[in-house]
């Protein structure tokens, strides 16, 4: 009998009978795998950092201090940050795994070493997951997460798009909570709200798009913070500040994009994601998604020198779309944020 979508709501045009759409589907996301391999190999893609790897990963990376007090967030590498926010710690997409992958063999390995560890992390509230992509689900890190979380002061909340709960529960993890688009979860002052976005899921190739897909916003007492997760550029960005208010900070993946013909359905290249930090009106953004995995044709330094020139043609700077080494943190405790009164939105 053909899988059907236990979610499944007529209603909802992201929703079908056999999984999951994106809100402009009519997008194409992805192409012909095998020409882009084929070409990727031809071609000797990706090349290695200008400098090599190792003065890359000497250029890139610092180790995290996680003693630091006040609202701050950490950037550990890919799409995993460390947000503490009023008093708690919010972490997104955990893989602290050296491939991202499920074999410890074979698959995109790291090409930075991991700044941190599961056990090195200071105690932490709530894990936002935006999809079952192996670079963003990692089973080993949640695995370590949900076996600390008995011994926390306060156990850890897994926040999940629709279809992945019991994957995070076949995983060990508890308080597992699901969220459509635009659903929202309040926990201990923080309002938590799963966002669309273009891209779409699989962990084996007999599960595509049964599982949804999204970002979050997470608001606080004064500050709003959006994470992207994975997402091609769509036309409905602009909503996401209308529903769920305003954002002070933004995480925009920069990286992943090349080549456009096969990419641009499903990630953004940094001159869409400026577009999309000028879009959300964020005061300031981080860039995300580059510099730790290599999969797509782009190498690892050059999201950055495209997100210099964009940033420059839009006449942006450094102060405003921000670009971290692995293990460095930013301060959020400045004017320009404090000043901002964060609403919730309808």
């Amino acid at each position: 009998m053909a899988w059907r979508n236990p979610y499944y709501d007529p209603s909802l045009a992201h929703h079908r009978v056999d999984g999951f759409v994106n809100p402009e589907p009519e997008l194409a996301v992805g192409g012909d795998f095998w020409r882009w391999r084929r070409e990727r190999r031809a071609q000797g893609l990706p090349q290695a950092p200008a400098a090599g790897y190792a003065a890359f990963a000497r250029e890139w990376s610092v180790a995290p201090d996680f003693a630091q007090a006040g609202e701050r967030i950490w950037w550990l590498g890919h799409s995993t940050l460390l947000l503490q926010i009023d008093g708690l710690r919010v972490l997104t997409d955990p893989v602290l795994s050296s491939r991202a992958s499920p074999f410890s063999f074979v698959g995109p390995a790291r090409k930075l070493p991991c700044v941190t560890s599961v056990a090195a992390l200071p105690d932490v509230d709530l894990v936002l997951i935006s999809h079952s992509h192996y670079d963003h689900l990692d089973r080993i890190s949640v695995q370590q997460l949900a076996r600390r979380s008995p011994a926390q002061a306060q156990p850890i909340h897994f926040i999940v798009p629709l279809g992945l709960g019991d994957k995070l529960r076949s995983f060990g993890a508890d308080n597992v909570h699901e969220l459509d688009w635009w659903q929202a979860f309040d926990f201990r002052g923080l309002r938590v709200r799963a966002t669309p976005a273009q891209h779409w899921s699989a962990r084996t190739p007999w599960d595509r798009n049964r599982t949804l897909w999204c970002g979050f916003t997470v608001h606080g007492s004064q500050r709003g913070f959006y994470f992207a997760g994975d997402t091609g550029y769509w036309h409905g960005v602009p909503e996401i500040v209308e529903r769920c208010g305003r954002i002070d900070l933004a995480a925009l993946p920069i990286g992943a994009y090349a080549p456009r013909w096969f990419m641009k359905g499903q990630h953004i290249d940094p001159a869409q994601a400026v577009q999309m930090h000028l879009e959300l009106a964020a005061r300031h953004s981080i860039a995300i998604h580059w510099g730790t995995f290599e999969l797509a044709d782009d190498a690892l330094d050059e999201p950055p020198q495209k997100l210099a020139i964009a940033l420059a043609d839009n006449g942006l700077g450094a102060d405003d779309f921000w670009l971290l080494k692995h293990g460095e943190s930013r301060s959020l405790a400045m004017r320009t944020l404090a000043e901002s009164r964060v609403h919730f939105g309808t």
